[in-house]
C-alpha cells in the first residue's frame, strides 16, 4: 500500500501569539539599550565632519592628514608582508621536516623539481632590460623598412639617434621611414610645419590612427549614427586616417624589390607612440595589444597585412637615464618599473607645460606647486578619499595618462634653422629618398590634412621639447649607462659637502658662545623659534624717558 504524503507543519500562528512575540522582542531590546546606556557603549559612530572650510591653514591640515594616512598603510603593508615571510618559512621548515621523512621515496619527485626549475631560470625574463633590447635588434636586423612612430605632439623628442644610426649602419640597405601618428592631437599649422621639417631628413607620413578596433571574434555592434554626426565621429577615435597611402607607399616599393620574399617593415619608436595601434588599423582588426599602459608590447611579433607586405611590432626603445627629467617622465618606463613616482613625473610636466593653458585646460584656479594642483584636480575629477581628502596619487596617474595616451592635445613648436644631425649628410638623406614616390606621399598627406579634425591653437597646451631622446640598444649601453649614472650621483654628494673656508677658520679660533639647545622637531607640527630681542641698557634712548623718582620719593 503506497504511503500517503505528509504536509508540512503550517507556520501560521494565532494574531494573539504573534503580537505577544513581538512586544517581548520590544522589551528585550529596550532592556539592552537601557543597560548599554548605563555602561556608557553607543552602537552609532560619530561621522567624521572633516575640516571645516573655514578652518585657518586647512589645506596644511589635510596634507598632514594625507601624510599620516600614507604611513599607517604602509606600516601596515610592512607588517603583512613580515607576516607573509613568516608564513613562508613555517611552511618551508614542515617541508624539510616531511621531506627528511620521506626522503627515499620523494627522490625522484625532487629531481623532477630541480628539471623545472632549471628550465625556468634558463628561460629569459621578457620583462628584462637585456630582452627588450635583443627584440628590437631582431626586427632591426630582419627588416627591410623600418617605420619610426613620432608622437606629432613632441616629434623631435620621440627620435632616437642611437636607433636612426643603427639603422643605417645596418647591412641590407635598409629605407627609414618617420611616420608622424596621433596627428588629431596637433593644431593643423603645427603638423605641416613639423612635415615640412622633417621631410629635409627622411619621407614622412601623417598618420592618425584608430583606437577603437574590435577583433575578430567580437561581432561589431551596429551603429546608430545620424548623418550629420559622421563627421564629428571622424575626428574621434573611430576613424583612421594616412591608412591608404601608407599601404600604398609600401605596396609599390614592394613591387619594385628584387627579391620575390614579402617585405617586411618594421615598426619602431619609444613606447606610447602608438606603434601597435598603427599595426591595428592598417590590419583592420585586433592583432596587436595595444592600452594606455606603456610596455605592453614585450617581443617581435608579425602581422601579414597584404600578401607581398609583412608588418613587425617591436617592443618600445628603452630611454637612457642621462636623458632630462621631462623626456623620462613622458617616454621611459620608470613609472611601471617603480623606479620613479607618478609626483614626481607630474612636477616635471608641470614645469615645461604652460602654467595658464593648463589652468584652462583643467579648469582649475591658479596654483603654487604640484602637489596644489593635484589636489585641485583631485577635487574636479572627484577622486576623494575618506573625509573628503583628495587622492592626488589618482590624480597624478589620471593626468599621466592623459599625457602619454591619446587624450591631451599639446604641441611642441618646430625650429626655423634646421640642420643635419652627425650621422646624418646629403647622400644619405638622397639614398633615404630614393625609391619612394614622393609626390604621391606628398598628395596622400594632403589628403589625410583634409579630413581630420584638428584642435584650435588656442586649446593646445604650448610644451617645451627637450630635444631628441637618447635610448639603449644593447646590454653593454646599459651597464655603461649605470655606471655613468652612480658616478654622477657620487660627484653630486661631493660638492655637497660644506667646504672650510678661511672666515670659518678665524671664527673657530674665536671662544664659543653657549648656545640654546635646538628645538626638537614633532612630526606633523609647525615649529616656532623664538628671535632673541636685544634690550641692553646702551641701546635705549632716554630721550623719552620717564624718571618716577621725580614724582615717586
Amino acid at each position: 500500500m503506497k504511503r500517503p504524503k505528509l504536509r508540512k507543519a503550517s507556520k501560521r500562528v494565532s494574531c494573539a501569539k504573534r503580537y505577544k512575540i513581538q512586544k517581548k522582542v520590544r522589551e528585550h531590546n529596550r532592556k539592552l539599550r537601557k543597560e548599554n546606556k548605563k555602561k556608557g557603549v553607543s552602537k552609532r559612530v560619530k561621522k567624521d565632519i572633516g575640516v571645516p572650510s573655514s578652518a585657518p591653514f586647512k589645506e596644511e591640515v589635510l596634507r598632514e592628514a594625507e601624510q599620516r594616512r600614507l604611513q599607517i598603510e604602509e606600516e601596515k603593508e610592512r607588517r603583512k608582508q613580515a607576516k607573509k615571510e613568516e608564513r613562508a618559512q613555517k611552511r618551508k621548515k614542515d617541508k624539510e621536516a616531511a621531506s627528511k621523512e620521506t626522503e627515499p621515496k620523494a627522490k625522484k619527485a625532487r629531481q623532477e623539481e630541480n628539471g623545472k626549475r632549471s628550465e625556468k631560470q634558463s628561460a629569459p625574463d621578457k620583462n628584462s632590460k637585456q630582452f627588450l633590447c635583443s627584440e628590437l635588434n631582431k626586427v632591426i636586423n630582419t627588416s627591410d623598412v623600418v617605420l619610426e612612430v613620432l608622437d606629432a605632439r613632441d616629434p623631435l623628442g620621440c627620435r632616437c639617434p642611437q636607433l636612426e644610426e643603427a639603422v643605417l649602419q645596418s647591412e641590407g640597405n635598409k629605407k627609414l621611414i618617420l611616420v608622424l601618428n596621433k596627428i588629431d592631437l596637433v593644431p593643423k599649422e603645427n603638423v605641416e610645419r613639423w612635415i615640412q621639417c622633417l621631410q629635409q631628413e627622411f619621407p614622412v607620413v601623417a598618420f592618425k590612427a584608430s583606437t577603437q578596433i574590435q577583433d575578430r571574434t567580437v561581432q561589431a555592434k551596429k551603429s546608430r549614427i545620424v548623418a550629420s554626426n559622421e563627421v564629428l565621429d571622424k575626428s574621434r577615435g573611430a576613424a583612421c586616417f594616412g591608412n591608404s597611402c601608407l599601404t600604398e607607399l609600401l605596396t609599390s616599393y614592394a613591387a619594385n624589390m628584387q627579391n620575390a620574399a614579402s617585405l617586411r617593415v618594421g615598426i619602431v619608436g619609444f613606447p606610447n607612440v602608438g606603434k601597435s595601434s598603427l599595426i591595428n588599423s592598417m590590419k583592420g582588426i585586433l592583432a596587436c595589444n595595444a592600452g594606455v599602459k606603456r610596455g605592453i608590447t614585450k617581443s617581435m611579433q608579425e602581422v601579414h597585412i597584404l600578401k607581398n607586405v609583412k608588418l613587425l611590432d617591436s617592443p618600445g626603445v628603452i630611454a637612457s637615464p642621462s636623458n632630462p627629467p621631462a623626456s623620462m617622465a613622458l617616454r621611459s618606463l620608470q613609472v611601471e618599473e617603480g623606479q620613479e613616482s607618478v609626483l614626481e613625473a607630474v612636477r616635471t610636466l608641470l614645469k615645461q607645460g604652460d602654467k595658464t593653458q593648463i589652468m584652462l585646460q583643467y579648469n582649475v584656479p591658479d596654483f603654487r606647486n604640484s602637489l596644489e594642483f593635484l589636489s585641485l584636480f583631485a577635487k574636479k575629477r572627484g577622486y576623494l578619499q575618506k573625509g573628503g581628502v583628495p587622492n592626488t596619487e589618482q590624480a597624478a596617474t589620471a593626468f599621466l595618462a592623459d599625457w602619454t595616451g591619446a587624450k591631451m592635445s599639446y604641441h611642441c613648436k618646430a625650429a626655423e634653422n634646421h640642420s643635419l644631425p652627425a650621422y646624418l649628410s646629403d647622400t644619405v638623406v638622397a639614398e633615404m629618398q630614393n625609391g619612394w614616390d614622393l609626390n604621391k606621399l606628398k598628395t596622400g598627406n594632403e589628403e589625410t590634412l583634409k579630413g581630420v579634425k584638428f584642435p584650435n591653437q588656442a586649446s593646445s597646451i604650448i610644451f617645451i621639447s627637450k630635444g631628441p631622446t637618447a635610448g639603449l640598444l644593447t646590454v653593454s649601453d646599459i651597464s655603461e649607462e649605470k655606471l655613468a649614472v652612480e658616478s654622477k650621483e657620487e660627484e653630486a654628494e661631493k660638492n655637497d659637502e660644506p667646504e672650510q673656508t678661511a672666515e670659518d677658520s678665524n671664527t673657530a679660533e674665536e671662544p664659543e658662545k653657549p648656545q640654546k639647545a635646538p628645538l626638537k622637531k614633532k612630526p606633523g607640527h609647525v615649529q616656532f623659534q623664538s628671535v632673541p630681542i636685544d634690550i641692553s641698557l646702551s641701546t635705549a634712548t632716554t630721550d623719552d624717558a620717564y624718571d618716577f623718582n621725580t614724582d615717586f620719593k
